[in-house]
């Protein structure tokens, strides 16, 4: 992966490469001098909330638009101007478009009978495919007797019969449930890794990117904010946009003092940053597992317990200190109007520059009426 911004992992060749990539629809600017390399057998992933460019992104790598600036490469070849038919690509949408009156076998032989292969090749290639995703047996069965997920994978295998080099998949997973969605999480990792081709894959969803990619691309307003491998982009944000998006974060207005000192909510603490200017503003990152809530007494920072929700695996603790709300994952239990102590590792301080998205994620004052409000508007849609 290549990019002026995150973590630049190890890879093979590039297979596609976006330079300078502007599009506008309507005046408005939905990709904003965008460039990006993937790297041949890479499963990256293109992560952001709607509206981010992330489709418009898969979509000139398809071929199914244009840039209004910039080049698309394909193996160092532009692809400006090339139709989608003739780019050695394949996508996988949301919505599957099967043909329902075929079955399973016809389905996926449909883009080999219309390149007129023999038939012998066919039922042979067929049979690979429906081996991959684990259908073997299926291909008499009518597509409308499929589950939703037995559907994702006669479309899977559909796409890859045609032996693209790269395949895009459009937020495949989201009209799954929960549990079918986890499995098809595995499955499409591994035929992934089994056949070596390069995924790029659009989601929303960031616990969906984390676990699948090899490279995570976090998005917003058209611009890519950070690229890096899935660990990097949890435990070492760009910017407060990043910290915020990629699960829970607090985070605080700070100054490093020098370097490896980070002074933040009144108190002074070692971290392990370096290369600031002497008494730099900056933004601090605490993740919410990595703070140790301790006696009143021993802890670096003290508060009183505002909140606290039993989640199955951990309780999540909402600690007030000095009007800011700081979120605590702890397998251990505590009171509302408890008095605490924190206690914060210098390993867990990730020091952020000043940015743009600064002073627009913090604590979690209104963490619960979020939550509430999320609940209300989900339910009139419904």
């Amino acid at each position: 992966m290549n990019n002026s911004t995150g973590t630049v992992p190890e890879k093979k060749k590039n297979i596609v490469e976006l330079k300078n990539i502007t599009v506008r629809f309507d005046g408005e600017t939905i990709l904003d001098d965008l460039s990006l390399s993937i790297g041949d057998g890479e499963f990256v992933t293109l992560l952001g909330s709607s509206g981010c460019g992330k489709t418009t992104t898969l979509r000139l790598i398809a071929g199914f638009l244009e840039p209004d600036e910039g080049e698309v490469f394909f193996d160092s070849k532009s692809m400006n101007g090339v139709p989608a038919y003739k780019r050695e690509v394949n996508t996988i949408f949301q919505r599957y478009a099967l043909f329902p009156n075929y079955n399973v076998f016809e389905n996926i032989a449909y883009g080999l009978r219309v390149r007129h292969v023999p038939e012998a090749e066919i039922k042979e290639r067929v049979q690979e495919m429906l081996t991959l995703v684990n259908l073997e047996g299926f291909g008499k069965r009518p597509i409308t007797k499929l589950s939703g997920g037995q559907q994702q994978r006669v479309a899977i295998a559909r796409a890859l019969i045609l032996k693209p080099k790269v395949l895009l998949l459009d937020e495949p997973l989201a009209a799954l449930d929960l549990k079918l969605r986890k499995d098809m999480q595995q499955e499409l990792k591994n035929i992934q890794k089994a056949l070596g081709i390069t995924f790029v894959f659009v989601t929303h969803d960031q616990e969906e990117a984390l676990s699948m990619s090899d490279t995570v691309v976090v998005m917003n307003e058209g611009k890519i904010q950070q690229i890096g491998s899935p660990i990097d982009i949890y435990n070492e944000p760009e910017n407060a946009f990043v910290a915020d998006f990629i699960g829970e974060s607090n985070i605080l207005d700070g100054v490093m003092k020098a370097d490896y000192r980070a002074a933040f909510s009144g108190k002074t603490f070692d971290c392990l940053d370096s290369g600031f200017a002497p008494n730099e503003p900056v933004d601090i990152v605490v993740r919410p597992e990595d703070v140790d809530i301790v006696a009143s007494e021993k802890g670096m920072l003290q508060g009183i317990v505002t909140s606290v929700t039993f989640l199955g695996v951990h309780f999540e603790i909402i600690v007030d200190i000095g009007g800011f709300k700081w979120m605590i994952q702890t397998t251990d239990e505590h009171h509302e109007g408890e008095t605490v102590g924190l206690f914060i590792e210098p390993d867990a301080i990730h020091v952020m520059k000043k940015s743009k998205y600064s002073g627009q994620f913090g604590d979690y004052s209104s963490y619960s009426d979020e939550m509430d409000t999320m609940s209300v508007i989900e339910d009139e849609e419904e």
